[in-house]
């Protein structure tokens, strides 16, 4: 005798209201400019009625909103109070220190972690190696994003009006520093943004070369930076290429661990600002 089917519900653990309600806030979070209800329902692949009721349920609870004068459903206030929620209770340093500590091995030199504060960067942590001869940085101490081969792949990494806000206050004080942003600088971090990784060749501290790529947010933006670094005679021109593909594919492993997206994937989604 044939069994009979089992209901869906109990074939799988998911809720088909739940599922079908986060296609939609996903759908809606894509398209900034909202979307209308015969729009959503095609994207989603919903039925319009469907997809109508949802989105009342949602609308209620303030998770989407709508606007009658547009007749368009955009993501709502209560969305983003959830998902700041997210942003406030999470620390990325612990979850980067295991990717580090395992790019040490790789490596074979230390590994070091900061993020950029006005024209500095700040650096958070560090992973030493096991070498006699090596680079120290203690948390907490700063240097100029210019000289450093973090700032240099965060500044790469930057959209053009940060980058640009940050070079023209330079420029302004530029009788009593001096202008490192000339035009040769800024078409390097045009090189910096091809190959996925910045060099410090012993510009910070003598005798020490660095090399660095980003940590990318959940809008695509520059998190932070993680770096290997050395001294010259171990880190030489040779090497360099194959160090700076490991601290790329470091970085673009602690991006998707941490719930960030890379450039790549907000352009193929059509938003998010050019970095080019």
């Amino acid at each position: 005798m044939k069994q009979a089917a089992k209901p869906s519900s109990e074939r799988s653990p998911q809720v088909q209201s739940l599922t079908r309600s986060l296609i939609i806030l996903e759908t809606l979070a894509e398209h900034d400019g909202g979307l209308s209800l015969t729009e959503l329902a095609h994207i989603s692949e919903l039925p319009t009625s469907t997809t109508h009721r949802l989105l009342t349920t949602l609308e209620n609870r303030r998770f989407v909103r709508f606007n009658r004068g547009s007749n368009l459903w955009s993501v709502g206030v209560q969305s983003f109070v959830v998902g700041n929620a997210f942003a406030r209770s999470r620390n990325f340093v612990p979850l980067a220190k295991i990717f580090m500590r395992h790019l040490m091995d790789q490596a074979g030199e230390t590994v070091n972690l900061a993020a950029q504060d006005q024209e500095e960067i700040v650096y958070l942590a560090q992973v030493e190696c096991r070498e006699m001869m090596r680079a120290f940085v203690r948390p907490g101490s700063r240097a100029p994003l210019h000289s450093s081969a973090v700032g240099k792949a965060l500044l790469a990494a930057m959209a053009d009006v940060d980058r640009n806000r940050i070079t023209q206050r330079r420029k302004a004080d530029r009788a009593e520093t001096g202008n490192v942003y000339t035009p040769e600088f800024i078409k390097s971090l045009e090189d910096v943004r091809t190959r996925g990784y910045a060099l410090d060749d012993e510009e910070q501290s003598v005798g020490v070369r660095c090399v660095a790529s980003v940590i990318y947010d959940e809008n695509g933006g520059p998190l932070a930076a993680v770096s290997i670094s050395g001294p010259s005679a171990r880190i030489t021109n040779e090497r360099i290429p194959f160090l700076g593909e490991l601290v790329r594919q470091t970085c673009k492993d602690i991006t998707t661990d941490f719930g960030g997206r890379l450039p790549s994937e907000i352009d193929l989604h059509g938003g998010g600002t050019s970095n080019a």
